[in-house]
């Protein structure tokens, strides 16, 4: 049997502003159930990848196929709709809010109620905020078994490893075929980024067919659950193989260390 059918594929990807070529010729694939890690130096178009695949920049040229299906052209919500979620390296979490209706706001594309089953069908409408509060609480408890029971208290008061837990969830809480993540380890200290390699090693226990791709600086949390590794500069892809194979790359290495060092 040969490789299964890509997930994701992208094809001659290019995103333009003015002058400037953000994201160049890229072309990247990622299989149902993968890991992918995807690494660089700041500014090489690692989030502008991200953008572009969520509908947050339109492409200049190439394509993106998620499931066969073009995305080119489509607008970022109803990306959304057909299985691609992310987390961002700022957080958007809603700070004044508490845990669960951060998580329920992700589940937001997936309800099947409206006002007027707030209004005329109270039960239909009080029986799917349960299952939502259900689910919620059993994605927390995924991460953090104390976390359901803190479902109540405002993110904002929470340490930063459990927020980030909550925006991971958010984005699970979507039902997504593909989720990215962007630096989710940042600020955290490394007891808190190895807290964090347990989580989403437990995430893929629980969906095997969920595929990833993670943004990171962090060569420990990229070599320790990327099965393949892909590496940008200048908004082009300069690698891509295992973590050993890209980390021993001379051009990755000239990008991250500069040529002289790179060559000593």
């Amino acid at each position: 049997m040969g490789r299964p059918a890509p997930l994701l594929e992208t094809r001659e990807l290019t995103v333009r502003f003015g002058g400037l070529v953000a994201l160049d010729r890229v072309q990247v694939h990622v299989e149902p159930g993968e890991t992918m890690g995807i690494i660089g130096p700041n500014g090489s178009g690692k989030t502008t990848f991200f953008n572009a695949l969520t509908g947050l920049y339109r492409p200049a040229a190439g394509d993106v196929l998620f499931a066969g299906r073009s995305l080119r052209g489509l607008e970022a919500h109803r990306i959304s709709r057909l299985g691609i979620a992310r987390t961002f390296q700022s957080s958007r979490l809603c700070l004044s809010l508490s845990v669960f209706d951060n998580v329920l706001i992700g589940m937001h594309a997936r309800r099947r109620t409206g006002l007027l089953d707030v209004v005329v069908r109270r039960r239909r409408f009080l029986a799917e905020i349960r299952r939502a509060t259900d689910r919620a609480a059993h994605l927390l408890a995924l991460f953090n078994r104390d976390l359901p029971a803190r479902g109540l208290v405002r993110v904002g008061q929470l340490p930063q490893i459990d927020r980030r837990r909550v925006e991971i969830c958010r984005a699970l809480a979507s039902e997504p075929r593909l989720l990215l993540l962007d630096e989710p380890s940042a600020g955290m200290s490394p007891e808190e980024t190895a807290e964090l390699m347990t989580d989403l090693k437990i995430v893929r226990e629980e969906m095997p067919e969920l595929s990833v791709i993670i943004i990171e600086h962090d060569m420990f949390v990229i070599e320790g659950v990327s099965r393949r590794v892909v590496a940008f500069n200048y908004g082009r892809k300069i690698a891509e193989g295992s973590f050993g194979e890209v980390a021993a790359n001379p051009e990755v290495r000239e990008a991250y260390l500069g040529k002289e060092t790179a060559r000593a």
